[in-house]
């Protein structure tokens, strides 16, 4: 008797970047992913993740990658079908120390809610420019701690990705075993964060009305403002 093969299951949370990547692309994108904005040195594309089609970095690792700001990209109005975007999240720790392995690689914003989320709204903005009608748009983000105050960036990121026209398809949880301990985590207020989001958003009309939210979608014109 022929044993049936049973369909692996797509769930949302996962300990391996590599597996929500591949579940992202199963799901959404079947073709890769066109652009990734802040490619840095490409470390998403391992364990056969194909490499985006075109790659920018304001700070470019590789020779093949070309200069580019996230918030205002030199590509046309709806010219992209699909965008993974892994941004900068460290706000309001400005110098480089010995152990601060993430803020000596990426830097670091002065705050959440003015600096690091004014980029987060500004490249969304953008990535709705060049996206084309149902276009999709992969955004990893985690949440932060700023001067005492619980941030959930992943919360602020979805409020506004909808209110400029987004639908938030589908959103996967990746979590982490172990996390650097700093000499900042010494006098603990909050519980240490061990996961991360991946937001899958559809250039679409949402089709949930959330409450508090606008419910006219699609406020960002198409056409480029240079």
């Amino acid at each position: 008797m022929q044993q049936r093969l049973v369909p692996k299951i797509i769930k949302t949370t996962s300990y391996e970047q590599t597996e929500i990547l591949q579940d992202v692309i199963k799901l959404y994108c079947p073709n890769g992913f066109d652009l990734d904005p802040t490619y840095s040195k490409g470390n998403f594309y391992k364990n056969g993740i194909p490499i985006p089609k075109l790659k920018f970095d304001i700070n470019p690792q590789t020779e093949d990658t070309k200069y580019g700001d996230c918030t205002k990209l030199p590509l046309d109005d709806m010219s992209i079908n699909s965008i993974i975007f892994d941004p900068p999240f460290i706000a309001g720790i400005q110098n480089k120390s010995d152990d601060g392995i993430i803020i000596n690689r990426f830097g670091s914003f002065k705050n959440v809610s003015k600096e690091l989320w004014n980029m987060y709204h500004n490249a969304l903005r953008e990535f709705y420019r060049i996206l084309k009608p149902n276009g999709v748009l992969v955004f990893k983000c985690q949440d932060t701690i700023d001067s005492c105050k619980q941030c959930l960036s992943h919360v602020e990121v979805i409020n506004y990705a909808i209110r400029i026209g987004f639908y938030p398809k589908d959103l996967f949880v990746l979590l982490a075993r172990s996390r650097l301990i700093g000499k900042y985590h010494h006098k603990q207020q909050h519980a240490r964060k061990f996961h991360s989001y991946f937001i899958v958003f559809i250039k679409q009309k949402c089709p949930v009305q959330y409450t508090g939210m606008n419910k006219t979608s699609g406020m960002v014109n198409n056409k480029s403002k240079r």
